[in-house]
């Protein structure tokens, strides 16, 4: 196997992964949110102390032959409305646009908009008085606090008039010039005839661009420094990955949790699991997704938030409760989220500022985390503070005593995780849940309790699950174009299929060494498609000429996938030795001793029964009373519920 390191940022920590020939090692860094530059270099610093044994970033950079990166900025930035003051511009024929652009989600609508909106009527921007029109507003926009800038327009002839737009607002406002504002046009991102998905997909790829843009650009730059022979590798939401420059913003929005999702994948095949839902908990967010059947689910107009776009996505629930999310007391009730403390300044106990109450807090306090091995022994915890964060917020508003609010805390945290799931994906008898990320197995079981789920997986892999799923995506180009006359289907193919050779040959990819394929998409309307792949004699079928809509998608894939994973399995051998023991809080008994299982000392068919704890360097899982556990022949650990 080649030298890989394969980089998840998230809104809390950054985590690595290392695979190099048959070993596979992890570690993380905490994330840097005012310059993720910062912890993209100390993550690869820290990787290069992990292989060789001392830091050596540039030894690693000299050897490494893939560098791949995904991110939940972009889903942490939508979920907590972090960015970009947006103006739109409408054409006026779409008087009512505004108001079924915020019946998809009117809170996000009115985060990344509000009010900023003006409409231009078609006829003024091809006018004698466009350059007047135009410039108008724009100012009226930037005058109402709008930094970034959408135009939009209607009817078939949407792209033409973006274009005539384009022209006179280039020539007012040249990019040369320190004030000019961005603006992006629906039509360069996508052609969907479908004019509310549209506007959505360029206000929200938009909203994601500045931050994605600063970072990405400057880690580029700071590993081109390093003669880095080959570039950093941008994970998508589509499952596969591309260089920065070939890389739009949207499509890193719930990139990171979709490599989590092809490690649920891989890791279902693997047991024989043909129903698995996944929980990947990370600091600010806890992503959903399930597996059936052999596929995660992907639909090919994807959501953002329950927002409809132009682009496919995987399934995947971004709800706001993670390791650092904020937890309040409001009206006699406690309030998780959607708020995060992130990493900086982090949970009260990380000594970092923090003064909030956080599920992490609560953790230490019941006594599921060692304060001096947490973080493998790189962070130490302050039980002081973290006491002081949760009686003031917690504690005290409600009139209850520490221990209580620890416990009700995490009741709360377990309830909202298993209502998102009964909401987002269907929960049968044989289904498995997948706990991973930092903070995922901790709760594992109480989750899986109350959402009436009797088996829990945990990957030997957890802490860094997503940063390990992204490790066999492949290089690809994607393109879709709306089909207006069926009878330039043959022109428009072969035009895609020469930028798809300029693109690749842009990834570093030589012609013959990626395949390429077409298909047409007819829309019927009532949410009933048909898809038609195409070969040398691309033609449209007759039944095709009643569609809606008609679409020629084509991608190209330079294949970088490995071969699938070997079956394992899980059989009790053997009792588990324990490390030691703690002192932990448990519902309903108490403050009480239960024994400390450590992976790391475990052999496969090792199964012991709780209460107890089962943890490594980066993730600790309470083991409740009425469950136990047991550990495969590939080092993963399955929970059960007992009879």
């Amino acid at each position: 196997m080649a030298l890989q390191i394969n980089i998840d940022n998230g809104g809390t920590l950054t985590d690595i992964c290392i695979m190099a020939d048959d070993a596979v090692k992890k570690t993380k860094v905490l994330t840097t949110p005012y310059d993720l530059s910062k912890c993209f270099f100390e993550g690869l610093t820290k990787a290069s102390g992990v292989l060789y044994g001392a830091p050596d970033v540039k030894r690693l950079l000299e050897e490494v032959d893939l560098i791949r990166y995904s991110t939940t900025q972009g889903t942490n930035a939508i979920c907590e409305r972090k960015g970009p003051r947006l103006g739109l511009i409408l054409d006026a024929a779409a008087h009512d646009l505004p108001s079924r652009l915020a019946a998809h989600d009117a809170d996000v609508f009115e985060a990344l908009v509000g009010d900023r909106i003006v409409f231009l009527d078609a006829a003024a921007v091809t006018g004698e008085n466009a350059d007047v029109d135009v410039v108008k507003a724009i100012n009226a926009l930037t005058a109402a606090g709008a930094n970034r800038l959408v135009v939009s327009f209607a009817g078939a002839d949407f792209q033409a008039l973006e274009d005539r737009f384009r022209l006179v607002a280039l020539r007012k406002y040249p990019r040369h010039l320190l004030g000019a504002v961005p603006i992006l046009y629906g039509s360069d991102i996508t052609t969907d005839a479908d004019g509310e998905r549209r506007t959505w997909t360029a206000l929200i790829n938009s909203f994601l661009h500045p931050s994605m843009e600063a970072f990405l650009f400057n880690a580029e730059n700071r590993l081109r420094a390093y003669r880095t022979k080959n570039p950093l590798l941008i994970f998508r939401n589509d499952g596969d990955a591309s260089r920065v420059a070939k890389t739009i913003a949207i499509k890193t929005y719930s990139s990171g949790p979709r490599g989590g999702m092809e490690g649920v994948k891989a890791f279902s095949r693997r047991y024989g699991f043909t129903d698995s839902v996944s929980i990947d908990v990370g600091g600010t967010t806890t992503d959903i997704g399930q597996y059936k059947d052999g596929t995660v689910a992907e639909v090919r107009r994807g959501h953002v938030e329950g927002i409809s776009v132009s682009f496919p996505l995987c399934e995947i629930l971004s709800a706001g409760a993670g390791g650092s999310s904020i937890f309040k007391a409001v009206e006699g009730r406690i309030v998780i989220g959607p708020e995060s403390v992130g990493a900086v300044p982090g949970p009260a106990c990380f000594g970092r500022g923090g003064q909030q109450a956080t599920i992490t807090d609560a953790s230490l306090l019941s006594g599921l985390f060692d304060p001096t091995s947490y973080f493998g022994g790189g962070m130490g915890l302050d039980v002081d503070r973290a006491a002081a964060a949760v009686t003031a917020n917690i504690a005290t508003p409600l009139g209850i005593s520490l221990d209580e609010a620890l416990m009700r805390m995490e009741f709360a945290y377990e309830e909202k995780i298993a209502a998102e799931l009964h909401r987002f994906t269907h929960i049968s008898p044989d289904t498995v849940m997948l706990a991973f990320g930092g903070a995922g197995p901790l709760n594992a079981c109480g989750v899986a309790d109350k959402a009436g789920i009797r088996r829990v997986a945990i990957p030997q892999m957890a802490a860094v699950f997503s940063a390990y799923g992204i490790g066999a995506c492949d290089i690809s180009q994607r393109y879709q174009v709306s089909l207006a006359d069926p009878a330039a289907l043959e022109e428009t193919l072969r035009t895609l299929k020469v930028k798809a050779a300029r693109d690749m040959f842009a990834e570093g990819c030589a012609e013959g060494t990626y395949t390429v394929e077409a298909r047409l998409v007819a829309d019927f309307g009532e949410g009933r498609t048909e898809a038609l792949p195409l070969g040398d004699q691309p033609v449209v079928p007759a039944a095709f000429a009643a569609a809606r809509s008609l679409d020629l998608e084509l991608k190209a894939v330079k294949a970088l996938r490995s071969a699938a994973e070997t079956a394992a399995s899980f059989a009790r051998k053997a009792p588990a030795t324990a490390h030691g023991k703690r002192n932990v809080l448990v519902r309903e008994q108490g403050r009480m001793d239960v024994p400390v299982y450590r992976l790391a000392d475990l052999a496969a068919g090792d199964f012991a029964a709780g209460p107890a704890i089962l943890e490594e360097d980066y993730f600790t899982c309470r083991v409740p009373q009425g469950w136990q556990f047991v550990i495969s022949d590939a080092g993963d650990i399955l929970l059960s519920r007992e009879d």
